[in-house]
């Protein structure tokens, strides 16, 4: 089977793509384009891109074929030894798990846009890849050039593979490259952007290497990030096992501040996917189905346990000091104490639903997020486990054995298979923490305090600045001249009041609210009023509507914050640095 991707007019967006396939034996096939892409656990719709579509027999006469679900394709083939299929692609979405062309660049995540016959899944296949002479390629794969000089040919070991090695083909690449613990890792940029070798190698190698010593065996022999960096604010990355491909933006801000941190923190998450997801898998994942949804409850270790060691590791090997480590650990605690979904829905079905509304916010408070939830309550996992063990074993044993005993044996992990590796590392129970708070709704504030203050650290809890969250229980957004509703905070006294998401606010106190520069936006004029009775007029569905309110200060919304306690025992003291490999100073 072979693939040979092309293109005449860039500036259009269509990528040519040609399947052939030989060895036809039967009187019809199925054809199949992807419906969903591994590393997003939301059907996908490809098949919407696609504008040309026709079948052809060795001869080159058409065949026929039909249209059997959304993206697959019957195609009658008896008496026909070999198929080639011509169509194009719309590429015109730039993300970190898109295809796009323009006159700048090819770039592709085969898993968009490659049929396969479902059967020969796991056959042998090659891509030619037809680009202009001066292009340099990106790619976690090993190629060859084109006899033509004008591309490179890639074979693949089954379909797999080649949907699991997305490229960037431009004249415009800028690379630079390190070795770690005898491995080759590669920088590849796209974009306007100037990236700085030296501070870039030095931060990549630290948390590089305490991956590679950790999980010990690595399944690449050579790995790639792939970024590529837009004008714009951009925040997204997608994992691979050779490689993964990271957008982000402005490129002017990218080697500073938060933009670099961020920078950091996507690459390091997504090496630790190589493991975790891409070849450490839940069972109902092993081997992907690319035709429908993967539905699994393990959402809470493929992303939660990976977004944990995505922060925790640039801390653990002096990437990211205390502060910034602390930040983010903030990030998640926010988030969690702000979803009410979290006392509707576990993170396990959560994870479960994920295939229903993919990563849209979705109703109010109907479920949790399986990367902060799992974030938290890995780390939970983790002190668990070093708590039981006085610091002898912890969750990177599990992930490590994991590795050892699932993934480098092919086979997918049950949800009882990753509780018992919790418990035989912790050597005690883990029924009641995995029922109540992995598969239950259970509030989970006592564990978290518990697990902070065996590393002799504390949870806090402030009033938020913006008066109108911590009383009167509502986050606004104040953006284009309108403040609008964002949340409501559960039984609030602006929820008894009425005030539903996707408000507008009006007035408040006889003054006219409008969210711009011009002094009078909502959340000034709350604070002004602090402790007084509001009369606010709202607009809800058209219909303006006239409602009062007493504040109950210091009732609802929190700012929620981790903290060295200031009296830790010498125990706890010796705890946070062993598991954080930093001094507690």
């Amino acid at each position: 089977m072979k693939y040979i991707v092309s293109y005449t007019k860039p500036h259009n967006h269509f990528v040519d793509i040609e399947f052939i396939a030989d060895s036809i034996n039967s009187d019809k096939i199925l054809l199949q384009l992807p419906a969903w892409r591994p590393g997003r656990y939301e059907l996908g719709n490809f098949a919407k891109n696609i504008q040309k579509f026709g079948v052809f027999d060795e001869n080159g006469k058409a065949l026929i074929f039909q249209k059997k679900t959304k993206d697959s394709w019957e195609i009658l083939t008896k008496g026909v030894t070999k198929i080639h299929v011509k169509y194009n692609y719309y590429a015109v979405d730039l993300n970190a798990g898109s295809t796009f062309l323009d006159a700048t660049q090819l770039y592709m995540n085969p898993v968009n846009c490659c049929v396969f016959i479902p059967e020969r899944i796991n056959e042998k296949c090659e891509m030619e890849i037809v680009i202009p002479k001066e292009y340099r390629i990106a790619i976690g794969a090993q190629y060859a050039p084109l006899s033509s000089g004008k591309g490179i040919e890639i074979r693949f070991k089954d379909f797999h593979e080649l949907a699991d090695s997305p490229f960037i083909a431009s004249a415009s690449l800028q690379h630079n490259k390190f070795v770690c613990e005898g491995v080759e890792f590669n920088f590849w940029f796209q974009g306007e952007c100037r990236p700085d070798w030296d501070k870039l190698n030095k931060d990549f190698v630290k948390f590089c290497e305490h991956q590679l010593k950790m999980m010990k065996k690595a399944p690449f022999a050579a790995y790639h990030f792939l970024f590529q960096i837009l004008p714009q604010k951009m925040y997204h990355g997608v994992e691979h096992v050779t490689s993964t491909v990271i957008a982000l933006g402005p490129g002017y801000n990218l080697m500073k501040g938060d933009l670099y941190e961020n920078l950091l923190g996507v690459s390091c998450h997504e090496l630790f996917h190589a493991w975790n997801i891409k070849t450490i898998r839940p069972v109902e994942m092993q081997p992907y189905d690319y035709t429908k949804e993967n539905y699994s409850k393990l959402g809470y270790v493929c992303e939660g346990v990976t977004t944990y060691y995505g922060d925790y590791l640039l801390f653990r090997s002096g990437v990211f000091n205390e502060e910034q480590y602390f930040g983010t650990f903030n990030e998640r605690l926010q988030k969690h104490f702000d979803n009410a979904g979290r006392f509707n829905m576990s993170v396990a079905d959560s994870s479960f639903d994920t295939w229903l509304d993919g990563y849209t916010p979705g109703i109010p408070n109907r479920k949790t997020n399986i990367y902060d939830e799992g974030n938290l309550l890995a780390f939970i996992t983790d002190m668990f486990i070093r708590k039981n063990t006085k610091n002898k074993y912890s969750l990177d044993d599990v992930m490590r054995h994991l590795n050892e005993e699932f993934a480098l044996k092919g086979k997918g992990y049950s949800d009882q298979d990753y509780k018992g590796l919790v418990e035989h590392y912790a050597n005690s129970s883990f029924d009641e923490i995995f029922t109540n708070y992995f598969n239950g709704i259970r509030d989970y504030e006592p564990l978290l305090i518990e697990a902070m203050d065996y590393v002799g650290c504390e949870l806090v809890k402030q009033n938020p600045a913006k008066y109108h969250e911590h009383a009167l229980g509502i986050k606004v957004s104040e953006v284009g001249g309108i403040c609008k509703v964002a949340a409501v905070y559960p039984d609030s006294v602006a929820d008894k009041a009425g005030m539903s998401i996707g408000d507008d606010i009006v007035v408040i106190n006889n003054i006219q609210v409008k969210a711009d520069n011009s002094g009078t936006n909502f959340s000034e004029w709350c604070n002004y009023f602090s402790g007084k009775k509001l009369d606010l007029t709202i607009t809800s569905n058209l219909i303006t509507k006239q409602l009062s309110i007493d504040p109950q200060p210091g009732q609802f919304y929190k700012t929620i914050k981790i903290k060295k306690q200031d009296q830790p025992a010498e125990d706890q003291i010796k705890n946070f640095e062993l598991w954080s490999n930093n001094n507690f100073k």
